[in-house]
């Protein structure tokens, strides 16, 4: 039986449409995912909707909706966005609905209370609903947060709370040795930074009063709800029915080779130090990687629904398609750091690299089958300096993109692709083709070079010829290809600006269609 691993994303907000922040999320947990699943692990991939949130209930209010009316509607949006990426999870969980959610995260509650690592006290602080988080002072830019900009608001209020403090040491042991490893290094510097230099315990609940009656209930007390992040944290084992001995937990969470969370770094101390506390508390399993994105972000400013500067991927897809919109995102953004978002980017990594480097090799490789070989593909016959050269590179590339992922780096993995893409063009016109003689064509069969509507007679002074998209050819010539006969609208693939395309195609060689 393979090995196991478990993947997730972090569980949106559903109070607003999702933007292009969510779509990278979703396709860089996707891609390792399927590079797990490539080298033989059995995975389980996770992502869902964080539904118990404040900012839900007051966009519920705003647009004159039930709260679960507006969850239930905004839901679809993700679940429609996954889809167009072509990324499909093992489970989708919601935090409102779904039973083992509700179950789990109350049990976990009673078992940090049963430890006598839960506390009730009068509590004053700085709360940004945007963040669904306090803020102390110090944390404040401007006196602003740092994430949405805005003032957060003071809130007194009598709350639970979680003896974080007391596995300040077991964390940083775990963190140190390595049974939890966050990704990348400097993510785990500031981390260990944050624990040594004193945990303070968190509040855990809200009055039931200000979450407007929305929420998992404390358990026994019927004035307080769960504090969301407390919630939404639970949802990676509640996945699974745990209380029960659901087999899927066995063998996806406490028996998995790895546990992956991946996640933006606006919520590095949720998944680094609160969720592997409460779990130390719990007595449940680890995960085993803590995977940190950056923002992308629109002239230096982390995309954001509050914001009102965030890019709708849905319009993106419906462009370009969704293999363009995926590769731009994984090849284009650090899986680390913070990217800047440009459509015109888009465009020519689409033209560059797809089009014109992946694209063109297949265009080149089957048209030469197709001239020279009869449309079948020969045997393999002795290779030489070139061929073992080209062989040598692409197993280099195997095991440098394969590396990469086992980093979570898939924009050093596509790099590495990249270049092979690249040597194997040059190969071809190293191959010199069209020296090569062409088998005669059976007569049951059309000549691969027929010609086509947009084919003109001319009369010559060494006889008929014939031209095809801006080209001459005599007579006895098999013409232009089926793929190089475009309108001239189909030959530059502009973008939705109206922007001119780059290069296209190869010598001689029809090109691969760009975008537009």
């Amino acid at each position: 039986m393979p090995a196991t691993a478990f993947v997730s994303t972090t569980i949106p907000y559903v109070n607003a449409r999702p933007h292009l922040g969510h779509a990278f999320e979703y396709v860089q947990a996707d891609s390792i995912a399927r590079h797990l699943g490539m080298v033989g692990r059995d995975v389980y991939f996770l992502t869902g909707s964080d539904e118990n949130s404040l900012k839900n209930v007051l966009a519920a209010e705003k647009a004159g909706v039930t709260t679960q009316a507006l969850v239930d509607r905004n839901v679809s949006y993700f679940e429609d966005l996954l889809a167009s990426l072509g990324v499909v999870t093992t489970s989708f969980i919601r935090t409102s609905v779904d039973p083992h959610h509700l179950d789990g995260a109350a049990e976990i509650w009673r078992r940090l209370d049963a430890n006598g690592d839960i506390y009730a006290k009068d509590y004053t602080g700085l709360y940004c609903v945007g963040c669904e988080q306090f803020y102390e002072p110090s944390d404040l830019v401007d006196g602003k947060c740092p994430e949405h900009l805005v003032e957060p608001e003071p809130v007194s209020e009598r709350n639970y709370f979680f003896r974080l403090s007391r596995y300040a040491d077991q964390l940083a042991e775990v963190l140190e040795s390595g049974r939890l490893r966050v990704h990348p290094q400097t993510r785990l510097n500031e981390t260990l930074s944050f624990i040594r230099s004193g945990l303070a315990d968190i509040s855990i609940s809200r009055s039931a009063t200000r979450a407007h009656g929305w929420g998992i209930p404390v358990p026994g007390d019927p004035d307080q709800v769960m504090y969301v992040w407390i919630d939404a944290l639970t949802n990676y084992v509640n996945t699974f029915d745990w209380l029960h001995d659901d087999p899927g937990y066995a063998r996806y969470w406490a028996g998995a080779e790895r546990r992956i969370h991946v996640l933006g770094k606006g919520v590095l101390r949720f998944h680094a130090v609160y969720w592997p506390a409460m779990l130390l508390a719990a007595g449940l399993p680890l995960p085993t990687d803590v995977m940190v994105h950056g923002y992308i972000t629109n002239a230096g400013q982390k995309l954001s629904k509050s914001l009102g500067n965030a890019t709708d991927p849905q319009e993106l897809l419906a462009g370009y398609g969704q293999d363009a919109v995926r590769y731009y995102l994984l090849a284009e953004f650090s899986p680390f750091g913070d990217g800047d978002f440009a459509e015109e980017r888009l465009v020519a990594r689409y033209n560059n690299d797809l089009a014109n480097g992946v694209g063109n090799l297949v265009s080149r490789l089957t048209s030469m089958v197709e001239r020279y070989r009869g449309a079948v593909v020969p045997a393999r016959t002795g290779a030489g300096d070139l061929e073992a050269d080209l062989a040598a590179r692409t197993a280099q590339t195997v095991r440098d993109s394969v590396a990469a992922m086992d980093r979570f780096d898939h924009r050093e993995a596509l790099a590495r692709i990249g270049e092979l893409v690249r040597r194997s063009n040059a190969y071809v016109g190293e191959r010199a083709p069209g020296s090569w003689p062409r088998p005669p064509t059976p007569a049951t069969r059309r000549p691969p070079g027929r010609w086509t509507p947009c084919c003109t007679a001319a009369s010559t002074p060494s006889g008929t010829s014939r031209s095809c998209c801006g080209r001459s050819f005599p007579r006895a010539a098999a013409g232009c290809s089926p793929r190089s006969a475009r309108t001239a609208g189909e030959r530059g693939f502009a973008d939705r600006a109206g922007r001119p395309p780059g290069r296209q195609g190869g010598p001689d060689l029809p090109a691969h269609r760009t975008v537009r």
